[in-house]
């Protein structure tokens, strides 16, 4: 929101610097952006949340302003003078969708003069950075700007039969908006619409067929309420943004409607002239009234560590125009204003207290009285996974939830149902919820490529959305892993961080085909009977299709297992005070035997003495081995608690463990 100073001291007296002004509101909730100098105004851009649509107008900040400097507010009257006929003679208004209109008045007048703004109304739109149209256009403009109700002026002439319809858009229909482009609209879509089409669409953006031009000589001005989800929705689908739609997105005063219809009138008469037809065209429901709020005085300094004077407290609430309904020794009940439909709850208006008495005059050593909060098994967990991938070397990613279509299809091993849409891509072509997190890190990973990144190591925890027959989708978390080495590299990072979180887990490994590995380098890993995620090394087809550099391995693994399974506390084991005795084994095998089935016959058959194993290398060759043969060269490392093994003990073990590879797999020692 940009402010005009000069603007600014139309409603209250600004004794204080500019700087001293910016760095007050900044402490109090309107962030500054910047400020620059137009001639001889002073225009400050002011970060406004979400919560506060009341200042997006002039008023709104003046008020803020008013209330830390205790100043007196002032807010024009607005009573333009009506001499015209009634109003309900010379247009009719109906509401047929008060879900996505609550409200909606209208006034007329009728014999304006359509021309040039005057000098002092052209340089403030031109010094908030607001295009000069017409006097017409030019007020409605600046009255938003003003209050934060946006209004609408429609050349009265050109709406057929004089009517106005709120309504739903008929599936398909057609809209040319006063940017003069067309635009198709959907059944959700708000239209103001006359006997015969569409003429706006509601909260948005106003149309071609019926804008003011030159020669227009009657007026009828709209202020309404529109649905918020409504006009967000509409703005975004059709990529129809406005002042508007900004300030209706986030909500409008409901009782400042008229107030701004009055104000828009009385201005049009002054400026262009014209007889303002008596009454005024108000349908829709009333706002409902505001429920009284409670804050308990000693909540204060429970909270804020402070002791605060209720009379001082008492004074800001009434300040920020809350109706106070009840005061006792020990609290105040208030009602909210209309424009605060942020205040429903006590520590709402602890808040307000509190940044307008002043942040700063909270001591940094007062004390507040807290519990620590417990923290759940899922997110010490998942502070463990982040711990153990940094330390592994990786860097956490973040990437949005929505793929492109063709994203989905190289991997998804979680669900083979149709991926879900979105009715508005969240970037060009992202209209899909992922499935995996997969494709997204091999995106991220090319883009370091381009920018020359020598380590691309990442990892991301994130949801992934498997669509349901029924309901809502299965939101699965995930652990994504992008790394640049091979996968018995990757293998090893995951086999380490399990070790750390749930030690004592035996991670299984069995073959997997998917589009997105290399033929054969891909695996489903389980812990017991449970998936625990996917593995392999990237296809060079996967590679072409997110056009990747170099080689990379990935990994997804279902932290929910994980979760389950995680030792949150340690225990400790006395380590043996013998030494260890190593053996080296070279096994011949036949080539379709996974090193995973050799592994899992030495773990069972070393049995407690078994300290580690260690892979070495894979060998083959015909005329050493024979066709379709290889070696598998490991070590072993054997020690006992009891006493120190004997070598004859550490061969009794080798020779068993040859016996049973022999047995189960084939094996045989080689010479």
């Amino acid at each position: 929101m940009i402010v005009s100073w000069n603007w600014l001291k139309d409603y209250v007296a600004l004794s204080m610097s500019a700087d001293e002004l910016t760095e007050r509101l900044t402490l109090t909730g309107l962030n500054l952006e910047g400020v620059s100098q137009i001639g001889d105004d002073t225009a400050i851009d002011l970060e406004v949340t979400s919560n506060r649509p009341d200042c997006l107008g002039h008023i709104g900040v003046a008020r803020e302003v008013a209330v830390l400097w205790e100043s007196q507010l002032k807010i024009p009257d607005a009573k333009p003078q009506a001499k015209g006929p009634g109003v309900d003679g010379l247009a009719s208004v109906a509401l047929e969708c008060p879900d996505l209109c609550p409200r909606y008045t209208a006034r007329v007048i009728r014999g304006v003069k359509v021309g040039q703004s005057p000098e002092w109304l052209a340089g403030r739109l031109r010094s908030v950075g607001i295009a000069v149209i017409n006097n017409v256009v030019d007020i409605s403009n600046y009255v938003m700007l003003e209050c934060g109700q946006p209004l609408h002026a429609f050349d009265f002439a050109k709406l057929s039969g004089h009517k106005i319809i709120v309504r739903r858009a008929r599936i398909g229909e057609k809209f040319v908006a006063i940017n003069h482009q067309t635009y198709e609209l959907n059944a959700d879509t708000c239209v103001i619409a006359d006997a015969e089409k569409a003429v706006a669409l509601g909260g948005v953006m106003g149309g071609a067929t019926s804008e003011v031009s030159d020669a227009t000589t009657d007026l009828l001005i709209e202020a309404a309420d529109f649905s918020q989800l409504s006009v967000r929705n509409t703005a975004r689908r059709l990529n129809l943004h406005s002042p508007s739609s900004y300030r209706f997105e986030r909500g409008v005063d409901p009782e400042g409607i008229d107030w701004a219809s009055r104000r828009c009138c009385e201005l049009i008469l002054e400026l262009a002239g014209g007889e303002l037809a008596d009454g005024v065209i108000d349908v829709g429901a009333q706002s409902p009234p505001r429920e009284p709020v409670k804050l308990r005085f000693d909540q204060l300094e429970r909270i804020l560590g402070i002791r605060i004077p209720d009379e001082r407290v008492r004074q800001i609430l009434t300040a920020l125009g809350n109706d106070e309904t009840h005061v006792c020794d020990h609290c105040v009940k208030v009602v909210p204003p209309s424009w605060r439909a942020d205040l429903t709850r006590e520590i709402d208006l602890v808040e307000e207290v509190a940044r307008i008495h002043g942040y700063e005059e909270i001591p940094e050593d007062a004390g507040v009285k807290m519990v620590a909060s417990t923290r759940s098994r899922e997110d010490r967990v998942l502070d463990q996974v982040r711990d153990s991938m940094v330390a592994l070397g990786f860097d956490e990613a973040m990437t949005i939830s929505a793929v492109e279509s063709t994203w989905v299809d190289p991997f998804r091993p979680w669900s083979s149902a149709t991926p879900l849409s979105t009715s508005t891509p969240v970037l060009r072509g992202a209209n899909h919820l992922r499935q995996s997190l997969l494709p997204s890190l091999l995106a991220a990973r090319r883009i370091n490529e381009t920018l020359s990144n020598n380590v691309i190591e990442l990892f991301e925890i994130a949801e992934v959305y498997l669509p349901q027959s029924s309901g809502l989708p299965d939101q699965r978390r995930m652990l994504g892993l992008s790394s640049g080495g091979g996968f018995l590299e990757l293998k090893g990072v995951i086999e380490t961080f399990l070790d750390s979180i749930s030690p004592g887990s035996k991670l299984d490994a069995t073959i997997y085909d998917s589009p997105l590995f290399a033929t054969g380098r891909g695996a489903e890993l389980k812990l017991g009977d449970r998936i625990f995620g996917y593995l392999g090394e990237v296809s060079q087809l996967a590679c072409d299709q997110f056009e990747l550099r170099s080689a990379s391995s990935v990994a997804e693994i279902d932290l929910s297992v994980l979760i389950d399974t995680a030792v949150l506390v340690r225990s400790a084991e006395e380590l043996s005070p013998f030494p260890p005795m190593g053996r080296d084994m070279n096994i011949v095998v036949d080539e379709q035997v996974a090193w995973a089935d050799v592994e899992k016959i030495v773990r069972a058959g070393s049995g407690e003495l078994l300290e580690t194993l260690v892979f070495q290398e894979e060998f083959r060759s015909k005329e050493k081995l024979g066709p379709g043969k290889k070696s598998l060269l490991f070590s072993i490392q054997l020690r006992s608690a009891k006493g120190t093994l004997t070598n004859e003990q550490a061969d009794e073990v080798r020779d068993n463990l040859v016996a049973e590879l022999g047995k189960q797999l084939g094996g045989q020692l080689r010479a």
